[in-house]
Order: C-alpha cells, then structure tokens, then sequence
C-alpha cells in the first residue's frame, strides 16, 4: 500500500465552474482577454476560491474540449484579439469582422474569423512588427521542444490534406515514411512556424490569466481526459500506447455502457491505450502530460477515473457502446508513479456512472477526492450523492457539471417522484430551486463545494453546455452580458460566508 496523500483542501473552500469559451464578448467565443480578468475579479468579489474549467486544448470533432487534436497545446481559438493589439501583431482597425450573434459561439464563423486574425498576426511579426516578443518566442520553441514541433507539424500536415482526419491522411504520412515526412517538413515550414507561433501566444496569454488569479488568491482547476482523440498528434507520434492495427486504425474504441445519460450507452470513439506498452515505458507519456497540466492550472480533475481501474472497450465499427466489454486498466501501479514524480497527487477524481468497489479502492488508496453531484442524488434518500450520506468531508460537491442540464431544466423535467423528494429533503417548494441546491452544497461537509456559473443565474436548459450523445450542437453556451450583477455576487458571497466557506 502507499502512504496516504495529506489532504489537499485543509479548509472549506467553494468555486465556480465557467470555461473561457463562455465569456461574453464581441469575437464569437470566448477568449483570454479582458473578460478573463474581469471574471476573476468577480470571483474575488464573490468570495470564491476556485475557478473551473474544462480542457484548454485545441478542440477537433464537434468542438469539444474532451476532443483535441493534443492533449499538450492550448487551443488557439482562446487567443484574444485584444492582446494582439497591445502587443503590436494587429492594428485595431485589423479587428474588424462580421457581427456575431450574442449569447452562443458560432464555432464555423468564430474560428474562420480568429484563423485569420492569426494568420494576419503571423504574418506581421514575419514582416518585423512586435520585435520584443523575438526572443520570448525563441525561448518557447527551445523550452517546449519536441511536444510542440510534433504537434506544429501535425497540424500543417492535416491543413495540407485539407483538415481530414488522421486515419484518412495519405499512408506515407500515416505511417512515418522518413522521406515523405522530411519532404513535407521543408515544404510547410512557414506553417509549421505559424502553428508554433499561435502556441505561443495562447500559453503567452494563459500564463497572464493565471498570474493575474494567483494574485487575486483564485486558484484554477483544470481538466484531463482519459483518452485522447484519434485525430490527434498523440496517436500520430505514439501509436505504440494504442491498441491500433497494422494500419495504426484502432481496434477497440473507448465509452461507457447503458447510464443515466444514453440508454444505448456512450459511444466516445478514442482510441484505448496499450497499458502494458505504456508501462514498459515508465509511464513516460503519461507523466509528460500531467507536468503539461500541472503547468497551467493548480488542480486537475481526472476525467473518467474509472477507466484508470477498467475501461468499456467497445469493437471499433460498432454503431453503439453496448457490446463492450470491461478491460482492467493499470490501477494503482501509475498513480504509484505519479506519486513518485510529483511528490504530491493535487487530483479529484471523477468517479460518476457505474463505480465498482475496484474504483473506490483505488480513489481511497491515494486519498483523492471524489466527486458527488447533487443533480443525481434525489433517486431515494440512501443516495451517496445526498449530503447526508456523505462518508467523508474529502469531497467535491457540484450542483451539476458540464454534462448536465441546468438545475432549473432538470427539475422542470425529472419525475414527479424525484421532484417530491427535493422539496422534502430541502424544505423547499422548488420556485428557486438552483439556489436551493447551491445552498445544499454549500452547506454540507465536502470540502470543496462548486456550482457552474448557469446555475448561479438561475438560467433554463437554453443554457446547457453539452448533451452527451449529441454529435453537434454542444458547447456553444456565453454568459449574457450584464447578468453577473452586483445582487447575484452579492447574493453568493454572503452564502459563501456564512457556510465558512470565503477565503
């Protein structure tokens, strides 16, 4: 057994979940300016001390951040505008583009816009403007190295195959044919230097944000999936952790069985590791990504922490998860590692849907916090998730998370059953009911209570974030101008204070 991991939250603490494509603003989505800052002010004035967010990866198939094309760069489409301007790459009168629609991203529009804008950026710090970031952006490249060549070249090669997919590149390129990589590598320099320069201004933007929260006392939490896309650099640059055929096309394809969510089940189609292949190299690819994320953000979830116990591989082709099977994953052996590399496990994992005794042994074993969300708790008053039945306090209480509904659209759609029961359990009729449950999590033993910030504006289902199982149409969601007003700051600062849970 290892030794058991101090706790990481000593006090109670609470925190907001919103990710930087929310913000609102005049570029179509969400980025690193000055709403960014904005928004850690109004967490201070909160009284929080925790900021959430999702993966900050470049997004692939429908625009999720649990879908990237690394799991090591930032996703350029964050980069702000802005900035741009301050630091001498555009003009403000560069900035000029089509009138977005408020309220949602336009991904097809936003990022066509923001590609050009980089494009254009690129293209002037060619030309000399910005000539003090030169050295900055040589230092980045030499300090980043081989993740981020990897990833510049990948991403020149798909815009030169016209953006399709890994498993339909042409097989020289598919396969590492040395000749046909090095003919492309002198072909799409200036490319590849565009993609290494767009790194740099996103984590060059990131590391402002973060510096800014760290100042201000807010602390970020971040998040890591458990697998990574097919159509992804990692695949591409390792396909030995794969469990992929001679073709490098993956065998069996990652999701989970029937849930709460899909009743076919969740079809996520990753690519499964090889965790034999991964072991016999000390975990080294593993142990790169987590100094990545440790590197951007304070805390990191693990996404799908089940998988690391047994993971649902499903035969690729399949048009559903329900012919999977469970497939033991490497347990206790990596997290041993990590240990050892980080000298301190600052995780929560992520143990929703169907957790057997193996998961909860291993959540314990290294002491990391579990997750309970209060959206899910109201089945019967035995629940786990109800806060009376919570069996320690090294806990991470959520109203709802991103795949959630808003609290206000799932109780206007649960069973009446259900319904009867939280207006019983709070002593509540249910006219406020997203307070409700913010003040059901608060008050209750977890030491980290958080909330998405939809729910704090006590908004409908208009603004989830994402469905599960829906293919398109997700992760669209910005926060309306002016409804962060001073009442609702107010308003969560003094339940922050109240259940001990301020700074």
């Amino acid at each position: 057994m290892s030794e058991p991991q101090k706790k990481l939250r000593p006090t109670r603490t609470a925190g907001l979940l919103l990710h930087p494509t929310s913000f609102p603003g005049r570029f179509g989505i969400g980025d690193l300016g000055p709403a960014a800052y904005a928004w850690i002010d109004t967490l201070v004035q909160a009284k929080q001390s925790w900021w959430q967010i999702l993966p900050l990866g470049p997004t692939a198939y429908g625009d999720s951040p649990y879908q990237c094309y690394s799991a090591f760069a930032g996703n350029p489409n964050l980069v702000s505008p802005e900035f741009l301007v301050r630091d001498g790459l555009l003009k403000e009168s560069e900035l000029a583009g089509p009138q977005f629609t408020p309220g949602r991203v336009d991904y097809p529009a936003a990022l066509a816009f923001k590609n050009a804008l980089l494009d254009r950026a690129w293209a002037n710090f060619q030309g000399g403007a910005a000539p003090m970031l030169r050295g900055p952006f040589e230092q980045f490249n030499q300090h980043e190295g081989g993740w981020l060549f990897d990833f510049a070249f990948f991403m020149a090669l798909k815009k030169a195959q016209s953006g399709k997919s890994l498993d339909q590149w042409q097989k020289a390129y598919r396969l590492h044919d040395p000749a046909a990589l090095t003919s492309a590598r002198k072909e799409l320099a200036t490319d590849i230097g565009r993609q290494q320069f767009a790194q740099f201004l996103f984590y060059r933007q990131w590391d402002g944000v973060r510096g800014y929260a760290r100042e201000c006392g807010i602390k970020i939490i971040g998040d890591a999936p458990i697998f990574v896309s097919g159509d992804s650099v990692d695949v591409w640059m390792n396909p030995q952790l794969f469990l992929l055929d001679a073709e490098r096309r993956p065998k069996v394809v990652a999701g989970v069985p029937p849930d709460y969510f899909n009743s076919t089940g969740q079809l996520w189609g990753n690519p499964v590791y090889d965790w034999e292949a991964v072991r016999k190299q000390d975990y080294a690819w593993w142990v790169a990504r987590l100094r990545r994320n440790f590197a951007q953000v304070d805390l990191v979830r693990l996404d799908h922490f089940r998988g690391f116990a047994a993971a649902w591989h499903v035969p690729a082709g399949e048009k559903t998860a329900i012919n999977g099977k469970w497939v033991p994953g490497p347990g206790a052996d990596l997290f041993r590692k990590f240990q050892a590399e980080f000298h301190g496990l600052p995780l929560i994992a992520e143990d929703l849907g169907l957790i057997t005794e193996d998961v909860e042994e291993l959540r314990k074993q290294f002491n990391l916090p579990g997750m309970r969300v209060l959206q899910f708790a109201f089945s019967d008053p035995q629940n786990k998730y109800l806060p009376h039945n919570f069996d320690e306090m090294n806990t991470a209480v959520y109203t709802g998370t991103h795949d959630n509904d808003t609290t206000r659209g799932w109780f206007a759609t649960i069973p009446e059953k259900e319904r009867d029961l939280v207006r019983r359990y709070l002593a509540r009729d249910g006219h406020d009911i997203a307070w409700d449950l913010i003040r059901a999590a608060w008050s209750s033993v977890a030491d980290l209570a958080i909330a998405p910030l939809q729910d704090v504006l006590n908004l409908s289902s208009e603004a989830r974030m994402n469905m599960p199982g829906q293919p398109a149409g997700n992760w669209g969601w910005r926060v309306p101008e002016g409804a962060v007003t001073d009442a609702v700051i107010g308003r969560l600062a003094e339940m922050t204070e109240l259940y001990g849970r301020a700074p």
